[in-house]
């Protein structure tokens, strides 16, 4: 059996919780505000509401593009994905949340779970995806504010 990892990142954000959602649903325009990182965003299948469930972006540089499916999507408040096609792991299931604070601002929590692929596999992958989510909310927050 697979273990499983889970993570979880946290920030506050001077900006309103959907100035940030529309940055995270927006799979097109990730590589606007998650670059290095991010070079190339594109979707490659839109949904009913954009970014809404069933969306699938591609992020990332050709010819390394992750898919990323939205399975869960509360406008303002939750965006959740998965990987559709190849993925380092199992069952990933990545989950940004946006809860106002009384000062007009957002709490934002960016938290991730998965199964290892092979064993011994999961420890280095979870803080590749650590480290990634680290600095994705970190430039989801700075793009907000400005």
């Amino acid at each position: 059996m697979a273990r499983k990892f889970s993570f979880e990142v946290n920030r506050t954000s001077s900006a309103p919780p959907e100035r940030l959602f529309a940055l995270v649903a927006d799979g097109a325009r990730w590589s606007d505000w998650a670059k290095p990182l991010i070079i190339q965003s594109k979707w490659a299948r839109e949904a009913e509401r954009p970014g809404g469930i069933g969306a699938i972006r591609c992020v990332g540089l050709w010819p390394v593009l992750l898919r990323e499916e939205t399975v869960e999507y509360e406008q303002d408040r939750k965006h959740a994905y998965r990987f559709a096609g190849f993925a380092p792991v199992r069952d990933y299931l990545g989950v940004v949340t946006f809860t106002p604070t009384s000062t007009g601002g957002t709490d934002v929590r960016w938290s991730g779970s998965f199964h290892e692929k092979a064993p011994g596999t999961g420890a280095p992958a979870l803080a590749a995806f650590r480290t990634v989510i680290r600095f994705l909310s970190s430039r989801l927050v700075k793009a907000a504010e400005r």
